[in-house]
């Protein structure tokens, strides 16, 4: 049963390690004895509340008598408070996996000591328990003198006999770390390994807390009915003139990706984009708290090497990188273990490789709590949670978490390769994609006859573009802006083919994609300006947009549009800046949602975007635009780098883009204040400018 039940011999010592814990032991120590005979011995020895013999009787030798699982699920504590960590009986079953005969001594308080012989060479076969030949008598007090109660389990006939150096140290990593080393609980408890035979086996083993304070970044993070709370700290690197710094959760709720969906047969349901959502109370019902801490790390040449010991912690973090989990400050297996990826960070990295971080330079963990994660349900062989909404739910989280660090990490991370100038182009989709999940939506409505000459001409120009651009050595980041553009055009038709747009409103919108492929020809060309009225362009945004503000509750406030009011020309390239407008409106609609949730039908919405012409900010006319979003968090000169975002999986392109557009057309993106850009007060979020430069 052990050998089907358990995974694997580590495991095995994890389940006597966790029965010390239920049993209520401060200390638990595990030795390795007479490693180098031909019989070596295992022994796991508690000092916690032991067994008597009616317990071990009725229950210790009852195969997954459930006991503990009913405490917990009763709430049960223990004298230590703790709710118990193991159900289904199968600790005690962790011993077969060891070896093939035990002996066990333990007492229970104001009981007599007990001890315990069984060869399971002699119950295979067998039926019943009662069958087998069980020795277990009473017997004064040898081994747990006095008032001592606890337990000790020496396994002898080992199925593994041959222990190396290398092998003791795993299995001390694996000892040591079912304890959380983050863990500030008052609840003490420590898990032990010696080898009396080897002493020196176990000597000069790496201190994690030492390493851990190398680690240039810090970032802890709390997630609790919905409000979410984070501390992000860089430390520096020693030798590099980069400023420390720090930031902390400014009152935004946690932006979530939700995990693919899968069929019974491991198909995806929804081959679509994942949806984006804010965490709220539902997020975590079933899971309760979850907390987090990462410790990161920075492997290129150049930062590594002045961390001091580098080729230890690239060891170390080869062997321990990851994102452990643990439930009231007990390790759940296997996360974090070598070969095991449960956040899927290795993948994340290779999609975006210059801000996402993979495994092997993290060390982190997540903290539960076990009265109130019950949906969390270990698996039988004690490799991790079983799959299951709630386990969805909490990856959902700690990725969500993940990319608010990711997104801290990328400004100082950004300033550390300008020092230490290793820079290089991003790689840049390709737009094959997200035009075949439109064309496929298009012809499952059968409207693909009539939009197919709009989408030809689009990946047409699209492809012609991309070839003229490479071939004139134009950079990367551009050829990136372009996809940026493009994909976020057919992104949005095919959000408003799923969510029931007519095909007028949908042609409306394809035409504009179109009209923003011209506008990068002009780019190009850094030609093709004329005089155009500031008044027509913010209408036309209004009308392309005016779907989306209705669908998601957005009220536009836009003086300018008033029949009375003056209108105002600039010289501009008007596809160009049609297109900067609707990026602007785009990260607009996404932050007025994040700030304000849970307010989907509000009368009137919180939710609000703010729109004007002023003609006293600079030497020319200016757009101004405000919302009743969170506001902008970073510098302006961080706002407008490519790659740059707050969004979870943006592109960090649209300000960007935004920027160079206005340089190219001889104006300038501002960030005035609220007070000199006539701003009305509801308006509390994000403000920025689109300066033209003045007609003479």
């Amino acid at each position: 049963m052990g050998d089907e039940l358990i995974g694997s011999p580590r495991l095995a010592v994890f389940e006597l390690v966790k029965n010390a814990y239920d049993a209520d032991a401060s200390e638990v120590k595990v030795s390795l004895l007479d490693v180098h005979s031909e019989n070596p011995k295992i022994r796991v020895k508690d000092d916690g509340t032991g067994m008597s013999l009616e317990t071990i009787r009725d229950i210790w030798l009852v195969p997954a008598h459930d006991h503990r699982g009913l405490q917990r699920k009763a709430r049960q504590r223990t004298a230590k408070a703790r709710l118990p960590l193991g159900e289904k009986g199968l600790g005690r079953f962790a011993v077969h996996k060891l070896g093939d005969r035990i002996r066990m001594v333990t007492r229970a308080s104001g009981k007599r000591e007990c001890f315990v012989e069984i060869d399971w060479r002699d119950m295979a076969g067998k039926a019943f328990l009662s069958d087998a030949n069980v020795k277990v008598i009473e017997r004064d007090p040898k081994i747990f003198k006095d008032d001592a109660t606890g337990t000790v389990i020496l396994i002898e006939d080992l199925k593994e006999k041959n222990w190396t150096r290398g092998e003791v140290r795993r299995l001390l990593r694996q000892i040591t770390s079912i304890t959380s080393p983050f863990s500030n609980v008052s609840d003490q408890f420590d898990a032990t390994l010696s080898v009396p035979d080897e002493p020196d086996w176990l000597r000069d083993v790496p201190d994690m807390g030492a390493l851990l304070e190398r680690a240039p970044w810090h970032f802890t993070f709390n997630l609790d009915e919905g409000i979410y709370d984070w501390n992000y700290e860089f430390r520096g690197v020693p030798g590099l003139k980069v400023e420390k710094r720090t930031a902390e959760s400014a009152g935004l709720p946690l932006e979530v990706v939700e995990s693919a969906v899968f069929d019974d047969f491991g198909t995806p349901i929804s081959s679509g984009r994942r949806k984006k959502k804010t965490a709220d109370a539902t997020t975590t019902a079933g899971i309760g708290p979850i907390r987090g801490e990462f410790f990161v790390f920075d492997r290129d040449r150049e930062v590594i090497g002045r961390l001091g010991d580098n080729k230890l912690i690239q060891s170390i973090l080869d062997e321990q990188g990851g994102v452990r989990v643990y439930r009231d400050g007990i390790r759940v297996y296997n996360y974090g273990e070598p070969g095991d990826d449960w956040l899927g960070l290795d993948l994340r990295r290779v999609n975006a490789p210059t801000r996402n971080i993979s495994r092997n330079i993290i060390l982190g963990y997540i903290e539960l709590n076990l009265e109130t994660s019950q949906a969390l349900i270990e698996k039988t062989n004690r490799e991790g949670f079983v799959e299951s909404v709630a386990y969805s739910r909490l990856r959902d989280v700690v990725l969500g978490a993940m990319a608010t660090f990711e997104i801290e990490r990328k400004l100082d991370k950004d300033r550390i390769r300008a020092l230490t100038q290793a820079k290089s182009d991003p790689d840049v989709d390709r737009l094959q994609k997200p035009m075949a999940e439109l064309r496929a939506g298009l012809k499952r409505h059968r409207l693909e006859n009539e939009f197919a000459p709009l989408l030809d001409k689009i990946e047409r120009d699209y492809n012609e573009m991309r070839e003229s651009m490479l071939r004139a050595g134009i950079s990367g980041t551009s050829l990136a802006l372009v996809f940026h553009e493009v994909e976020r055009g057919v992104r949005v038709l095919h959000n408003a083919l799923r969510e029931g747009s007519n095909p007028q409103q949908l042609e409306i919108q394809a035409r504009e994609l179109v009209r923003v492929l011209d506008g990068f020809s002009e780019l190009l060309r850094k030609g093709a300006k004329a005089r155009n009225s500031l008044k027509h362009l913010l209408r036309e945004a209004r009308n392309i947009n005016r779907v989306r503000f209705r669908l998601h509750n957005v009220r536009l406030v836009c003086p300018a549009l008033e029949d009375d009011a003056p209108d105002t020309e600039a010289v501009f390239s008007f596809g160009l800046m049609l297109g900067a407008m609707n990026n602007l409106i785009d990260n607009a609609l996404h932050w007025v949602q994040m700030r304000w949730a849970e307010d989907i039908s509000a009368k009137p919405s919180p939710r609000a975007i703010y729109l004007n012409i002023v003609d006293d900010l600079g030497s020319g006319p200016a757009i101004v635009m405000a919302d009743t979003g969170p506001g902008f968090q970073d510098l302006p000169e961080d706002l407008v780098r490519p790659f740059f975002t707050r969004r979870a999986e943006g592109m960090g392109l649209g300000l960007y883009y935004t920027n160079l557009v206005m340089q190219l057309n001889d104006g300038e993106l501002i960030f005035p204040n609220r007070v000199d850009a006539d701003i009305p007060d509801e308006f509390d979020g994000a403000v920025l400018g689109l300066q033209f430069k003045g007609i003479e």
